[in-house]
Formats: C-alpha cells, structure tokens, sequence
C-alpha cells in the first residue's frame, strides 16, 4: 500500500510538525489539507467526503482537546468511517487509553519518527490499529 493518491486532514498546530508531514507524506505522494487550530475542522472535512485518514493531535491552540473534537467529528454520520490517528505529545500512559476508549484509530507518539509514520499510517489506512509509545515496536 501507498499513500498515494490518499486524502489526509491533518489537524495541527505546530509549524515544525507540519512541515515534516508535508515533507514525508507529500514525498509519498499524499493529498494534505491542513487545519492548525482546529476550529475549522468541520469545515475543512465537508469540503470533501473522500478522506482516508484524519491525522489529530490532541493538544491545540488556544486549549482546544484533540479529544473533543474527535467526539465531534464522529457525532457527523458522513465520517464515521474514517480512520482518526491521535498524533501527540502527551502522555502515551494516559493517551493511549483514553484514545482506545473513545474508539480512535490509533496514536502514533511525537516527536514524529519520519522513518515510521508513512507505514504507520498506510496500516491505519488499511484498517490496523497502531498504539505506537514512542518506542521502537508498536504496543
């Protein structure tokens, strides 16, 4: 699998962050629209019906939870099923659970590992879970 062709929102707030998504997934030939607050999510996500992933990070700007807008995404019947990675700093002891909870796709832990991600995310894509902690195996 590739991630040609895929269409992928991510929703992020940090420069550097975006810039190393646009330079691996974009490499790979992904189609990336990005959201760097979050507010304009819902927008961005009825611009299109044809997503494959929603990349979210779970710490926005201006104290805006990953984890609620996960809730609001999946409250709109046209996304449910489009896999959601959580793609965080935060604690991947406390993260991790709360996200398998809330039926995420997986979390992949930042900083972002650049040799991982594209694969990490083609299995989510593919319908695999990834709970990646930051260490080398995936948990």
């Amino acid at each position: 699998m590739s991630l040609r062709g895929k269409h992928i929102l991510i929703i992020e707030d940090n420069v550097l962050n975006r810039v190393v998504y646009q330079i691996t997934l974009g490499v790979e030939g992904a189609n990336l629209v990005f959201d760097r607050k979050g507010r304009d999510a819902i927008v961005q996500l009825q611009m299109s019906l044809d997503w494959d992933l929603i990349i979210l990070d779970l710490m926005l700007y201006g104290g805006i939870s990953g984890f609620d807008l996960f809730k609001d995404i999946r409250a709109l019947p046209a996304y449910n099923h489009v896999p959601i990675v959580a793609v965080s700093a935060s604690d991947p002891s406390t993260a991790i659970p709360k996200a398998r909870e809330l039926g995420f796709s997986g979390f992949i832990s930042k900083p972002i590992n650049e040799a991982l991600i594209c694969s990490q995310l083609e299995a989510i894509i593919a319908g695999e879970h990834i709970w990646h902690d930051g260490t080398l195996v995936d948990t």
